[in-house]
């Protein structure tokens, strides 16, 4: 009888120990299905300046989603980081900069960067809290505009196009710099010492004559460029906002379907309805 009972317990043991190495290997496989599940939708990790591009990235993130992508964005204060971090591959692509800046940033860091789509433009504006009209700037008048050189050719082939400048013949107007003026009616002094992010606060301050901000600057700090700027920049401007990334992942599907959800109709509808002409979506 014994001998009965012990096989009887060791037969429950042997089953228990088989229905125990069973749901392990049933767990193992659920974990390892699900670990594969979630591998199906890639992650696409993007830096960007907050307004306007974080808040377009934001509008896009639902769209790709369709697409089976998770877009994580990945927000700066400045212009520098978000090359470093993409050209130590912590970011997948960064959106918040334009051409001439792109090709400045190559031409000083050694960066392997592309152009993966064109975006948008924001129109740099002039701004003055003591005259409403560049008419009325006076002789001397001091306008301050940011270190950032790359965007000094865009500001003086602004002004030029104004008519209150005149730059050297045959000079690029992308790398055009203060000592290219060769005719200055109104005897402007230019004042270049100050971080693009600084300059709403200067114009709240009303230091200067009149100053130059880029939009995405001026509509962070609750400026509207349609009404508080005195002159905005052409709507043709060579100075587009653009994807960037490493050279090679341009042809990435997740970057090409970053690209084509920021470029559709949808998105562009946003921009236009959402900053009312002071953000213009490229076609």
């Amino acid at each position: 009888m014994k001998k009965i009972v012990s096989a009887l317990l060791l037969a429950a043991l042997v089953l228990a120990l088989a229905a125990c190495g069973t749901k392990d290997k049933d767990n193992s496989n659920n974990a390892s299905s699900g670990g594969e599940k979630e591998q199906e939708k890639t992650k696409i990790v993007v830096g960007a300046s907050n307004t306007p591009h974080a808040v377009i990235l934001k509008k896009a993130q639902p769209l790709l989603e369709e697409k089976g992508y998770e877009l994580e964005i990945e927000t700066y204060q400045d212009y520098v980081l978000p090359n470093k971090d993409l050209d130590s591959k912590d970011l997948d692509a960064n959106y918040f900069q334009h051409i001439p800046y792109m090709e400045g940033q190559i031409a000083d860091f050694g960066y392997d960067f592309v152009n993966a789509g064109s975006i948008h433009i924001e129109p740099i504006g002039v701004y003055s809290k003591k005259y409403k009209s560049l008419d009325e700037l006076p002789d001397g008048a001091t306008i301050l505009i940011s270190n950032s050189v790359a965007d000094h050719g865009r500001v003086l082939a602004m002004l030029e196009e104004k008519g209150l400048i005149t730059l050297a013949e045959g000079v690029d107007k992308v790398k055009a710099e203060l000592s290219d003026i060769v005719d200055n009616p109104k005897n402007l002094q230019f004042d270049a010492n100050y971080e693009p992010a600084l300059m709403p606060q200067l114009y709240n301050n009303d230091e200067g004559d009149a100053l130059l901000i880029n939009s995405n600057y001026a509509i962070d700090a609750g400026l509207n460029p349609l009404e508080d700027a005195i002159a905005l920049e052409s709507e043709d401007s060579p100075y587009v906002n653009i994807i960037a990334v490493n050279k090679g992942d341009e042809d990435s599907e997740a970057i090409k379907a970053l690209v084509e959800v920021l470029k559709s109709q949808e998105i562009q509808d946003f921009i236009l309805e959402e900053w009312k002409g002071s953000v213009v979506p490229v076609k």
